[in-house]
């Protein structure tokens, strides 16, 4: 079993840290069909593509930013720092992925709080707020990840994929919808990402487990995703997928927009509780 003390510490002084002195806002209920939309790693196509479609549609979304992958090299696949400032300007949420793209469990917590610094200087250098959530880079989390979310305590919700609660081959699929009552904020699961092996179909599964409470999270990796195919998302298919949230009746916010309706400092002392139960189910 894993030692818990130092951990419910950590845990008091970031829900402190969270917590504002003024009077709490009032929560919203969440309503059925309440989604959040969230889009990975820079590619050029959330700017060219994606946004307009998006803000068509008056949806809320959550671009979370790394210089990882070919964002460096192959700017004509990856975003420029100018056109991620655009999207600020359009009113989307910029999120936090790291500097490299690197597997967090790699990485010392020295390593970590470095790498996320640096997309908050690089945000700071372009006129963008400081990001507030953060999306574990190729969905790899621990317990001492969380730890360095915690301390930064800037952190509201982190995003995280569908395993291990739910198989993962990498080319899309099915997960849990997130509960706020179990599931820790800095571990808030994905419901569905995009990719060849789930589509449409999924989506809509997904879709369907936001009720009662809980809350669908979707996740799009490029539409289209040039450089990594088994991620990607045509865009005529993406269309009809917006299409359908829309007719559907959702929704549809950014991860940042969660704090609406969910209390960010009420964590469980134990951040893998509900990660365990469900994989034990």
């Amino acid at each position: 079993m894993r030692p818990l003390l130092p951990f419910i510490l950590l845990h008091l002084c970031a829900t402190l840290a969270l917590a504002d002195d003024s009077e709490t806002p009032k929560l919203l209920p969440i309503p059925d069909k309440l989604v959040v939309l969230t889009f990975d790693d820079c590619n050029k196509s959330d700017r060219t593509f994606v946004a307009d479609l998006v803000k068509e549609h008056a949806f809320g979304a959550t671009f979370y930013i790394t210089e990882g992958l070919g964002f460096l090299k192959s700017k004509e696949n990856y975003m420029t720092w100018k056109e991620i400032r655009e999207l600020h300007d359009m009113g989307f949420e910029i999120g936090n992925h790291t500097k490299a793209h690197r597997n967090v469990t790699k990485l010392t917590k020295e390593a970590l709080s470095k790498s996320l610094d640096h997309i908050d200087t690089r945000c700071a250098e372009n006129g963008i707020p400081r990001p507030i959530t953060f999306c574990f880079p190729g969905f790899s989390h621990n317990l001492s990840a969380v730890e360095v979310l915690m301390t930064k305590k800037v952190f509201t919700f982190a995003r995280r994929g569908i395993r291990p609660e739910f198989e993962d081959g990498g080319r899309g699929g099915l997960g849990p919808a997130y509960n706020p009552k179990l599931d820790h904020p800095l571990l808030v699961p994905t419901t569905w990402y995009s990719g060849p092996e789930s589509g449409t179909d999924d989506l809509k599964k997904a879709v369907a487990k936001a009720k009662d409470g809980k809350i669908t999270v979707l996740c799009y990796h490029g539409v289209p995703a040039i450089e990594h195919p088994w991620v990607n998302t045509d865009p005529e298919v993406f269309k009809e997928q917006l299409q359908f949230l829309k007719d559907h009746g959702c929704t549809v916010i950014a991860m940042r927009d969660l704090r609406k309706y969910v209390d960010p400092t009420n964590r469980p002392e134990d951040p893998y509780a509900q990660i365990e139960e469900r994989k034990q189910r």
